[in-house]
């Protein structure tokens, strides 16, 4: 199935019934009064998250969503009949802008996550609604209420714990490969990914994360260059980027080292254009193809001495998995870490609700 990560819809909310004035008219009861019922309100726009989608295509050509209007009150006191929402199931991590505006409505992050895109109007009251011991015989009624239309852009970014991020051919698709479940096209030339790739990383029966595989960037992806970096996007909720940088070159008369180098300083540039906040996430750096170097240990002391790095590094090779097992126990450690940081205070009573008086009441 084709992967579409983003699609704008319309969405059209049923009306309101409309109230209607009527009078009990039976045999031998001349002053029977009024008997009118209320509409039927209109059908609302729905969407829900649902983890067994993981693309908006169907929303790339069915545009248009409109619910049925409620219907009509009657005499006797019949209420009209209620419209059916309409449901639209969504992927999980779709995020919901409104398209005029660019505001952000909501946020589906959750599977089972359910929220109204479009709100139905409400029905109208009938006459029934208006007797009083002055006014025993109301003509009053009042007509059901428009439901809401919204132009709406849907946005899908992927959930996933890790990211990885580098240069066409890296060697992105062949590590996520050799430590997940995930199979992607892998091949020798560059911008075999043309979307993003997820796998579970099982490095224990009772321990996994998941891992993003994005299209490679290059030099000048912000103005459009290869691919441009809108699959940046599916980066923004991972919790670290590894980021690859390729150390071999099968030509002798290039210096992998220093391309490499160059390769990390433009990636790093094009997250920054991108968003300061994609590009403040912890980054921990990858020297991928060691196995065809002659000297690992001399080529990451260079790397790191001419980056300034000072964060996380390892040296593995994708093709072999020397080295990625001890990348992904060290991941896992951190994301358990971060877990633990993330929910320290949840059971201590100093930091429930009736013992601190600055907590949020809502």
């Amino acid at each position: 199935m084709k992967f579409v990560d983003e699609a704008t819809i319309e969405v059209v909310a049923g009306k309101g019934g409309n109230g209607v004035a009527s009078f009990r008219r039976e045999k031998f009861i001349p002053m029977g009064g009024p008997d009118g019922g209320d509409g039927g309100r209109g059908g609302s726009i729905i969407a829900v998250a649902d983890r067994n989608i993981n693309t908006l295509i169907d929303y790339r050509y069915a545009r248009l969503h409109r619910a049925k209007n409620g219907e009509n009150g009657r005499g006797s006191d019949q209420y009209g009949a209620g419209a059916p929402d309409i449901v639209l199931r969504v992927p999980v991590g779709t995020v919901v802008h409104d398209a005029d505006t660019g505001v952000q409505l909501f946020d589906l992050d959750k599977h089972g996550d359910k929220v109204t895109l479009a709100a139905g109007g409400s029905g109208g009251l009938g006459n029934l609604h208006f007797k009083s011991s002055t006014n025993r015989a109301p003509r009053q009624f009042t007509p059901g209420r428009e439901g809401e239309q919204r132009r709406l852009r849907l946005e899908l970014k992927v959930l996933a714990d890790v990211g990885l991020l580098g240069m066409p051919n890296a060697g992105k698709s062949t590590l996520i490969t050799r430590v997940s479940n995930a199979k992607p096209k892998i091949a020798d030339y560059p911008f075999t990914t043309l979307h993003p790739n997820l796998g579970v990383v099982r490095t224990s029966p009772a321990h996994s994360f998941v891992i993003a595989d994005i299209p490679g960037l290059i030099e000048g992806a912000s103005e459009g260059a290869g691919l441009g970096h809108q699959f940046l996007r599916h980066l923004s909720r991972t919790r670290v980027l590894l980021h690859l940088l390729d150390v071999h070159s099968p030509d002798p008369d290039v210096d992998a080292c220093a391309q490499a180098i160059l390769d990390a300083q433009a990636i790093v540039r094009e997250l920054g254009r991108y968003s300061p906040e994609l590009a403040a996430k912890p980054r921990w750096l990858v020297l991928n193809k060691l196995d065809m170097v002659e000297d690992a240990a001399a080529v990451q002391t260079r790397i790191c001495r001419e980056l300034n790095w000072d964060g996380p590094v390892f040296g593995i090779s994708a093709l072999t998995g020397e080295g990625t097992q001890a990348l992904t126990g060290a991941l896992q450690a951190w994301l358990d870490e971060q877990l633990r940081a993330e929910h320290a205070h949840d059971d201590d009573p100093r930091f429930t609700r009736d013992n601190n008086p600055d907590a949020d009441p809502a």
